[in-house]
């Protein structure tokens, strides 16, 4: 089961929230429209560029990837829905199309191998970037990027989108910063959605439009298998972090958002393959505790059997002594210890407003909204030269914490972690596995 199909569940519109609750709305559109280009246009970074198209007049000049067929309908489709209907340029090679130096805004939606190199390069250029979640696959990436974009004094809003969801907003306003939990002293965060890719295709010849030297990069070189691409990458460790780094990120990084957390002082995780077979080398099993002192918050994916609820089979329970808290996607409730009333909310879909999301192929519809106030807010900051809500530092320290419950359980045990050296303390072994290694010719960034 593909994460759309998992999530693809029907709701009802968020009643009566105003367009000024949700942070960061651009006002006015831009002067000029933004020069705007996409660097891997498989399924999700068209849907976000697509996004972006709905809420500006942006003209999309550029486009690459390493798949040619994807390529050219990623083209196809563009054409059709922009105001210009011309055709984007297409590349093969990110570096020739950042090379033209004639960007504004830079999206990232390639696999996550791939983001710390292109989002590095591009701030280079002068773009500002628009990049998916998590930001990288190692902590020295992820301490890289930040120091990139810091350098070279560009926006850079991540693709952790719960920061920009209508009814999350409202339930961290409303129920959360409204002191109706009272002192939240557990949180538990969760997937239970049956993500795990099963099988074992043979490795065979890659198909001749795509350049799998190319799609490999920096990452360890594997026999071509059609399980891998496309959508297929994410059961293998060499091209990202498994579920922990795909689902556990986006949970962990709304309750830190909803919280005002920074980083954990301790990561500890146990992971395993208990109850999957085939060619994937991620686990199905997995629990991390990240520690803050004075509150926990708990991880768990299990990629087989039932969720507990299966109205919240991914999001988070915020346990407080005055009331609890269940935040996903879809909805929110909360319910109060004692007195108060119970509140619910459904996450809003604004199909009236933009009825080309009921047609659209491959649209996770519930996250559409989340993804326009993600991309208002970020064109917001374009223009203040502010920091967007999902900055890239909230995002290298979101996607680091998780990378770092990996190691955890690589390791077994747990890691102590100093926020302000951004090393493990007293583990040299750990340390070591903050940086992957690279396959040449590719060089790894450093700070």
């Amino acid at each position: 089961m593909t994460r759309r199909e998992a999530l693809q569940t029907s709701g009802t519109a968020l009643a009566g929230l105003a367009l000024s609750q949700v942070a960061g709305l651009a006002q006015d559109p831009p002067a000029k429209p933004p020069r705007v280009a996409l660097i891997g246009c498989g399924w999700y970074g068209k849907v976000d560029l697509f996004r972006l198209l709905q809420v500006t007049p942006a003209e999309v000049v550029s486009l690459c990837d390493v798949d040619q067929r994807m390529l050219a309908d990623a083209a196809d489709q563009v054409a059709a829905r922009q105001a210009s209907k011309k055709r984007p340029r297409t590349y093969g090679d990110y570096r020739k199309l950042l090379a033209e130096k004639d960007l504004d805004l830079v999206l990232i939606g390639t696999p996550d191998h791939w983001h710390a190199l292109q989002m590095i390069e591009a701030v280079k250029s002068g773009a500002d970037v628009y990049v998916q979640k998590p930001i990288g696959v190692d902590v020295v990436e992820c301490e890289a990027m930040l120091a990139a974009a810091r350098a070279a004094k560009r926006v850079v809003q991540v693709g952790l989108q719960r920061r920009s969801t209508p009814h999350l907003i409202e339930a961290r306003n409303d129920v959360v910063k409204a002191g109706r939990l009272g002192t939240v002293s557990l949180v538990e965060i969760y997937s239970y959605y049956h993500m795990r890719a099963r099988g074992n295709p043979p490795a065979q010849t890659p198909p001749d439009y795509l350049d799998w030297e190319m799609w490999t990069g920096p990452a360890p070189m594997r026999p071509y298998t059609s399980m891998v691409h496309p959508r297929g990458w994410r059961a293998f460790m060499e091209y990202g972090n498994g579920i922990v780094g795909d689902m556990a990120v986006h949970m962990f990084d709304m309750v830190r958002w909803m919280l005002d957390l920074g980083w954990p002082r301790r990561i500890s995780s146990t992971a395993g393959t208990y109850q999957s077979d085939g060619l994937a080398n991620i686990s199905d099993t997995q629990t991390v505790t990240f520690d803050y002192g004075n509150l926990q918050i708990l991880w768990q994916h299990r990629t087989w059997g039932a969720p507990p609820d299966p109205k919240y089979a991914w999001g988070a329970t915020l346990y407080g002594d005055r009331g609890t808290l269940r935040a996903s996607v879809q909805s929110y409730d909360f319910a109060p210890t004692r007195d108060g009333e119970a509140v619910h909310r459904d996450v809003a879909y604004e199909l009236d407003k933009y009825p080309e999301d009921r047609t659209e192929r491959d649209l996770e519809r519930h996250v559409a909204p989340a993804l326009r106030g993600h991309m208002r807010n970020l064109l917001d900051c374009m223009g203040t030269r502010g920091r967007p809500v999902s900055d890239i530092e909230e995002g290298a320290v979101s996607s680091a914490s998780c990378i770092l419950a990996n190691v955890s359980a690589q390791l077994g045990r747990t890691l102590t972690w100093d926020a302000a050296t951004r090393r493990v303390v007293g583990d040299d072994e750990a340390n070591r596995l903050l940086r992957r290694s690279y396959r040449a010719p590719w060089v790894h960034p450093e700070v």
